[in-house]
């Protein structure tokens, strides 16, 4: 299961409305191979769930996460933070052994 804080949940919504979209577009997250940690988050609108995706909702967002990436991202929790050390998403991943400087890549 993947989740998100509320202040990560008021922004999610905040964007999609700033982008125009309706409430059908839900939150993806994935991992995929990069940085330099060797694994790296993606996160985007879509409309529709994948085929291969598991749906969790969490304070009122769909989050769509495929199957290989949830291997990755179980008990993970999304943050966002506009403070001074940075602004922007953040993944709390128990499962992430390394991570680099920036927060965006990280390793098994």
């Amino acid at each position: 299961m993947v989740t998100i804080t509320e202040i990560a949940a008021n922004k999610i919504i905040e964007l999609r409305q700033k982008e125009g979209l309706t409430s059908d577009f839900n939150v993806r997250v994935a991992v995929e191979g990069g940085g330099c940690s060797g694994l790296m988050y993606n996160l985007d609108f879509a409309s529709q769930p994948q085929t291969t995706d598991m749906v969790f909702e969490d304070k009122g967002v769909k989050i769509m996460v495929d199957k290989k990436s949830i291997l990755y991202l179980a008990g993970t929790e999304l943050d966002f933070s506009d403070g001074l050390n940075g602004k922007g998403f953040q993944f709390k991943n128990p499962n992430a052994t390394r991570t680099c400087g920036c927060g965006e890549s990280f390793s098994v």
